[in-house]
């Protein structure tokens, strides 16, 4: 049970999760924002927010078209690092609507309140 507080807490330190509000994002995800999950397709498989699209971190500029007119784009993965890694690429290529979500099953319990 202690290690798993410890993983908690240290997970709760280390994601990057953009300052978007739980209520804000949860409405920009229920009004159809382009929600995609980084983890790998092993990952994604064990689990994943319903609605979300599985595009790997190591694929994602090969898949750069997908994101192409999206009103919003969340990304997500296990603890928020992949995800603020992506945003930084899709910014860097002119995506200016990107928030980094966190992780996976903090979206999954916040859209599923």
């Amino acid at each position: 049970m202690l290690k798993l507080f410890k993983f908690t807490f240290l997970k709760k330190i280390l994601v990057k999760k953009d300052n978007t509000s739980d209520k804000d994002l949860k409405t920009i995800i229920k009004n159809g924002a382009f929600l995609v999950d980084l983890r790998t397709i092993g990952e994604f498989a064990q689990g994943h927010v319903p609605g979300s699209i599985n595009i790997p971190l190591n694929e994602l500029g090969r898949n750069l078209n997908l994101f192409k007119n999206k009103k919003n784009i969340v990304v997500c993965c296990f603890s928020g690092n992949r995800s603020g890694f992506a945003k930084d690429i899709l910014e860097k290529k002119g995506f200016k609507n990107v928030i980094n979500g966190g992780a996976w099953e903090e979206i999954y319990r916040l859209v599923n309140k």
